[in-house]
């Protein structure tokens, strides 16, 4: 089989045995598929080739107070009899939340970290269910606080016989204290759906992806939870879950990249990374699709203005659609003349932010422009936070988009390219809002809007061997890149990530 990647051609006519074609069978990967990826490893990724720094009027969006107020009115207007759903990635496990927790067991007495964790246990939401614990188990509160030697608090927080919170999902763990409960993210994020995400007829559904060891005790959570809330707030939740499949994880490989195997000799395939997470998106069909990461919530009284840009950033996207879906309909039934045309290709431009090669684009190819998925992505203020930045980026074929770049895009050697970075005046909070069925409501197939050559390529260990891992394109990265993308400013205040265990006392 001949694979082309970065112009450079690989034959793969027998990488795999009789046996390794029967394991991908069992677990459902695509030998083809598996060839094509496994073929970076060699000719490896495509860095960004960013053109220039996006800005205010020129590919960001900025709404004043009466437009805020206009596009709220809109999307309460066409969101009536619309499909919405939310999309909730949750499956990662919040170990690294912990890393200065975990570091801290490893030191004698307490570090500067551990010191603040147990100043101020008393503040994080889950300190209730921790104290139970620790006195079940026959120790004494105060005392354990006050000893600087003692691991007791930590290691009842993190380890499992404790509340096994290093191993566990952030959905899963208590976020936020209120006078009267405490509630975990996934708790949050039902809040804020009945808000901002309510589909006609009452019914907020929500799409959580988890993983597969995880499933059982979010659905318990859920069924614990979702009445209150269903009766605090009118509504019907209907909440759905997917797994990361199997099919979707790349193959490792050694360092002289060719397949890793284990001790047995088995291929061993690990997580493609949330870029794999564009399947579980593309089988949700509904008209309006928000996606939010599960750790970017805030207690209920700072809400609000999460829920005026979410509703805006809808409203907006609504509004561009509709006007698209009017333009494609002329072109289609070939209803224009010349001033129509050129008044759809400043259409095309200024609102839905493409760029044409040509000077003068035919109808043909204004209609390809326009016939793709839609998002509309909140932007912050870079004050320093994490976060893919927004770029004019050039592709392979000499288009110029709009694109969220990682850092790790970035080829550090070229100091133009790390300038636009260093200069970059937002960044890109995973706050995002899809529209993704075509002008005769048929929802398009995302697969065919990735970027392939914007994966992912680093150093892991398995077993005590060294080995290469590959990431697919990022979900709001490669896997977006050829949807049509608007940027709009929002405050930071609506980007609120729980990094760090730490984090959760800013909302104190």
């Amino acid at each position: 089989m001949l694979i082309c990647t970065n112009e450079k051609i690989y034959c793969f006519m027998s990488i795999f045995n009789p046996q390794d074609m029967t394991f991908m069978a069992q677990r459902g990967s695509n030998p083809e598929m598996v060839e094509q990826q496994f073929a970076f490893f060699n000719a490896g990724f495509d860095f960004a080739n960013i053109r220039r720094n996006v800005s205010i009027g020129n590919g960001i969006v900025r709404f004043s107070k009466p437009e805020l107020e206009y596009w709220i009115e809109i999307y309460t207007a066409l969101s009536k009899d619309k499909e919405i759903v939310k999309f909730v990635p949750a499956s990662g496990a919040a170990t690294r939340m912990f890393k200065d927790l975990y570091e801290a067991l490893q030191s004698e007495t307490d570090n500067e970290k551990a010191k603040l964790y147990k100043e101020r246990i008393k503040d994080f939401a889950f300190f209730d269910d921790l104290k139970k614990i620790i006195e079940k188990k026959g120790y004494t509160f105060d005392e354990t606080v006050k000893d600087s030697a003692s691991k007791i608090l930590i290691k009842e927080l993190l380890n499992e016989g404790g509340m096994n919170y290093g191993n566990l999902p952030k959905g899963l763990l208590k976020f936020h204290k209120y006078k009267d409960e405490n509630r975990t993210a996934l708790e949050e994020h039902l809040v804020e759906s009945a808000r901002y995400a309510q589909s006609k007829n009452g019914v907020c559904k929500i799409h959580f992806t988890v993983s597969e060891n995880h499933l059982e005790e979010f659905v318990e959570l859920t069924s614990e939870v979702k009445d209150k809330y269903e009766k605090r707030f009118g509504i019907t939740f209907q909440i759905s879950y997917s797994n990361q499949s199997l099919s979707t994880d790349t193959l490792a490989a050694e360092l002289n990249h060719t397949p890793f195997r284990d001790k047995n000799g088995k291929l061993l395939f690990r997580p493609g990374g949330h870029g794999a997470l564009i399947n579980n998106l593309n089988n949700i069909t509904a008209d309006l699709v928000f996606v939010k990461n599960i750790d970017n919530v805030v207690p209920e009284t700072q809400l609000e203005p999460t829920i005026l840009y979410k509703k805006a950033l809808a409203g907006y996207l609504l509004h561009l659609q509709e006007k698209n879906f009017e333009y494609q309909n002329q072109l289609i039934i070939n209803h224009f003349n010349n001033n129509d045309l050129q008044k759809i290709i400043e259409f095309t431009k200024n609102e839905l932010m493409i760029q044409f090669e040509e000077e003068n684009p035919t109808p043909e190819t204004v209609l390809k422009k326009l016939n793709r998925p839609m998002r509309i992505c909140g932007v912050v203020k870079n004050e320093g936070e994490p976060g893919g930045g927004p770029f004019w980026v050039i592709n392979r074929k000499g288009e110029t988009s709009l694109q969220i770049v990682e850092s790790s895009q970035i080829d550090k050697n070229d100091p133009e390219q790390k300038s636009f970075l260093a200069s970059a005046s937002h960044f890109n909070p995973v706050d995002l809002v899809c529209c993704y069925k075509d002008v005769n409501g048929n929802p398009f197939n995302l697969n065919d809007f990735i970027d392939p050559y914007t994966g992912f390529i680093s150093e892991k260990s398995y077993e005590g061997r060294k080995l290469l891992a590959m990431e697919l394109p990022g979900l709001w990265n490669g896997s977006m890149a050829d949807w049509i993308t608007i940027f709009a400013e929002v405050p930071l205040s609506t980007f609120n990530p729980v990094k760090t265990v730490f984090d959760l006392l800013k909302r104190v």
